[in-house]
């Protein structure tokens, strides 16, 4: 326990410290589903919010999308035991999400844009400057081979961004974290989980297919995801094929410059 409790510990203090994500003074919003990644998220940063060297404050919001069986009574008495402040929106999206969803597709896309337009309202209503989401290096590194594959642009999760009216910052404590050590966390303090009832049944998502891949690739050369999460990091503009990156149209050799 003390081992993994570590782990993640070191891995979210060194993406909080590598992103510059929090400083004096913030309100952050931690953003809570019921999953492992969120629990696991809300632990770590009430960690740090007892040993940093600076004063932050935080407030726990859960989306209530009204999801049939939906057990609305977990969550409050999960953090009014912990003593965390804490508030559960209501708003009806799972009918908004079934509703102009076609048969036969998938609900993500949908019920994720209208769940982040519903938490930023949120995030400004309680004051709060930061929103934190539980996304962890797994989900970085699906959603790069995901947009590489079928979207078709050089795009993931960022850890840190602004929103686009530009009035809140995002943060992704997580980002570094290895999903299978926040599997571990989780099953070990027992976290009341909450399954997702709305994509759960959505067995063919092109993210499972990513997801079968990478441990494929990992069952023959371990520790893949680590050299895939280091060349995210490590980004050659030059060595890409964007010219709005880099200025391909100007280049000229040491050559021809000496010449004139």
């Amino acid at each position: 326990m003390k081992q993994v409790t570590k782990k993640l510990q070191r891995s979210v203090a060194e993406a909080i410290e590598q992103f510059s994500m929090i400083e004096n003074g913030d309100k952050i919003m931690v953003c809570l589903s019921g999953g492992k990644d969120s629990y696991t998220l809300l632990n770590m940063m009430l960690h740090f919010k007892k040993v940093a060297p600076i004063s932050f404050d935080i407030i726990a919001v859960n989306l209530d999308q009204k999801q049939p069986g939906f057990p609305e009574e977990i969550l409050p008495k999960y953090l009014s035991d912990l003593n965390v402040a804490y508030k559960i929106i209501e708003k009806n999206t799972y009918k908004v999400v079934m509703e102009k969803t076609p048969e036969g597709k998938t609900t993500c896309s949908l019920c994720s844009r209208l769940r982040r337009g519903t938490l930023y309202e949120a995030a400004r209503d309680l004051g709060c400057n930061k929103l934190a989401l539980g996304h962890h290096r797994n989900d970085i590194i699906e959603t790069f081979l995901l947009n590489f594959f079928f979207a078709g642009k050089l795009e993931t999760m960022p850890p840190k961004f602004v929103n686009d009216t530009g009035d809140l910052i995002i943060l992704r404590p997580l980002s570094l974290c290895k999903e299978s050590d926040i599997e571990t966390y989780a099953n070990l303090l027992n976290f009341p989980i909450i399954p997702c009832n709305l994509c759960g049944s959505q067995e063919n998502l092109q993210r499972k297919k990513i997801k079968e891949m990478i441990a494929d690739w990992e069952q023959d050369f371990p520790d893949r995801s680590s050299v895939m999460m280091n060349a995210l990091q490590n980004v050659y503009p030059s060595h890409l094929l964007d010219k709005t990156l880099y200025d391909f149209e100007h280049l000229k050799s040491n050559i021809l410059e000496n010449s004139h």
